[in-house]
C-alpha cells in the first residue's frame, strides 16, 4: 500500500538529488572565492581558479646575453632565460618548465624544447626545459637574441593577499566599528518588533489586521527609495550621519520581516498556556516576559542570524549614514574605499576580503543555526 505512515517515499533519491544540487551551486564559487584568495591578480586574469592547483602554460618572452665565448670561428653564447628580468616578470616565484620555444612573437611554440634550430645562416638557438639555452653565431653579437618560449608554471599561492588586508591601516578600528554598528543594530529591533508582535498577536483592539497588512506591505519597500528621506529626518533632528543614526537606519528597515516573523511564530503558541497564565492573574507584561519569549527563543534566534549577517555585510546604508573618515569606517567600506580602490579590479584583493569578513557571521551562524528552521516555519503549521 502508498503512504503507509513509516514506510520510505519512492522519491526519497530526487529529494537528495536536490539537496546535492543546491548545495553545488552554492559551494563550488564560495571554494572558487577562497581558492582565488590565494592567488594574486596576474594568475587570476592567466587562468580560472579551478586550473590553480594545476601547472599552467604561459607564453613569456626573454633575451639572451651577449657575453660570448669564441669556438674556432662561432661564438657561442650561454645562459639561462629566467635570468632576463623580462622573463622574471612572467615567472616571479621562478622558472616553469620551458615545452617551446620561437624567435618571433608569433611562434612562441614554434620549436620544441631541447633542440637546436637553425635560425640564420649558420645561427642556431637550442632552449632547454629548465631554461638554459646555447645561442651560435657566426657574428660577434652586441645585442642578446629576442627568445619567445611557453613555459608551464607551477601551482603558485601566496598568503600576501592576507597580509595586505590584515595590515591595513585602521584595519583593526574598522573591524571593532563593524562590531559598534552590527550588535545595536541586531538588538534594538528585536526588543521593539517582540513587544509589536505580541500585541499584534494576542492582544484585541481596533484597527489589528490594518497593521498586520501594513507591516506586510512594508515587506517590499526597497531599501534605496528610503536612503535619502531618512538621512534627511535625521539631520533635521540631529543625529545625521552617525552611529546612532545608522542603528535607527537599521532598526527601521529590519522591523517589518522582525514583527512579521515573530507574530507569526507567536500567534502559533499554544493558546491554554496563555489562557492559564492570565487566569492565574498573570499582567501581559508578565504573560510576555516570562512564558511568550522564553517560547519565542527559535523566531527570535531566527531573525537575529538575518539581521547580524545582513548589517554585517552592509556597504551602501554604512556609507549613506556614516561619516566618511577613516575613524568610522566600517570594514566593508574600509575594505571598497582603501584597498579596491574606485575600479575594484583587483579580484584577489576582493576574495580575501570577503573571507577575513565572513569570519565572525559564519561562528553567529552556526551557532544559532539549530534555531534557524524552527523560526523560520513559523506558523506555517498547527
Amino acid at each position: 500500500m502508498d503512504n503507509i505512515a513509516g514506510t520510505k517515499s519512492s522519491l526519497t533519491w530526487a529529494t537528495h538529488l536536490s539537496v546535492l544540487v543546491l548545495v553545488l551551486l552554492w559551494l563550488i564559487p564560495t571554494i572558487g572565492l577562497f581558492v582565488s584568495s590565494f592567488r594574486d591578480r596576474d594568475q587570476i586574469s592567466a587562468s580560472g581558479w579551478w586550473e590553480a592547483p594545476f601547472p599552467v602554460e604561459l607564453t613569456a618572452r626573454g633575451r639572451t646575453a651577449t657575453e660570448a665565448t669564441l669556438e674556432g670561428d662561432v661564438y657561442v653564447v650561454t645562459g639561462n632565460i629566467y635570468d632576463d628580468p623580462e622573463a622574471q616578470s612572467y615567472f616571479p616565484g621562478g622558472g616553469g618548465e620551458v615545452v617551446a620555444f620561437g624567435t618571433s612573437g608569433r611562434e612562441p611554440g614554434a620549436f620544441p624544447a631541447g633542440e637546436p634550430v637553425e635560425i640564420g645562416d649558420g645561427e642556431t638557438l637550442v632552449v632547454n626545459a629548465d631554461g638554459t639555452y646555447e645561442w651560435r653565431t657566426t657574428e660577434e653579437p652586441d645585442r642578446g637574441q629576442r627568445v619567445y618560449f611557453a613555459a608551464e608554471s607551477p601551482p603558485d599561492f601566496t598568503l600576501d593577499n592576507y597580509e595586505q588586508v590584515l595590515t591595513a591601516d585602521n584595519m583593526t578600528q574598522a573591524f571593532v566599528n563593524t562590531f559598534i554598528v552590527t550588535v545595536p543594530a541586531t538588538i534594538i529591533p528585536i526588543l521593539i518588533a517582540a513587544f509589536a508582535a505580541y500585541a499584534l498577536a494576542w492582544m484585541d483592539f481596533p484597527g489589528r489586521g490594518v497593521l498586520i497588512a501594513l507591516v506586510v506591505g512594508l515587506l517590499v519597500v526597497p531599501l534605496q527609495l528610503a536612503l535619502v528621506p531618512m538621512l534627511n529626518l535625521h539631520n533635521k533632528i540631529g543625529i545625521g550621519q552617525s552611529f546612532m543614526g545608522i542603528w535607527f537606519a537599521h532598526t527601521a528597515f529590519g522591523m517589518p520581516l522582525a514583527v512579521y516573523l515573530l507574530r507569526n511564530y507567536m500567534v502559533g503558541l499554544p493558546r491554554d498556556i496563555i489562557e492559564s497564565a492570565k487566569v492565574d492573574g498573570a499582567t501581559d507584561f508578565e504573560l510576555f516576559v516570562r512564558i511568550i519569549l522564553p517560547l519565542s527563543l527559535p523566531a527570535l534566534a531566527a531573525f537575529s542570524i538575518f539581521q547580524f549577517l545582513w548589517t554585517w555585510n552592509d556597504l551602501l546604508v554604512a556609507k549613506v549614514f556614516l561619516p566618511s573618515d577613516d575613524a568610522s569606517k566600517v570594514m566593508t567600506v574600509k575594505i571598497a574605499d582603501d584597498l579596491l580602490g574606485s575600479r575594484g579590479g583587483d579580484w584577489g584583493i576582493l576574495a580575501t576580503a570577503a573571507f577575513v569578513s565572513i569570519a565572525v557571521p559564519l561562528v553567529v551562524f552556526f551557532t544559532m543555526q539549530r534555531f534557524l528552521v524552527r523560526g523560520l516555519l513559523a506558523g506555517s503549521v498547527k
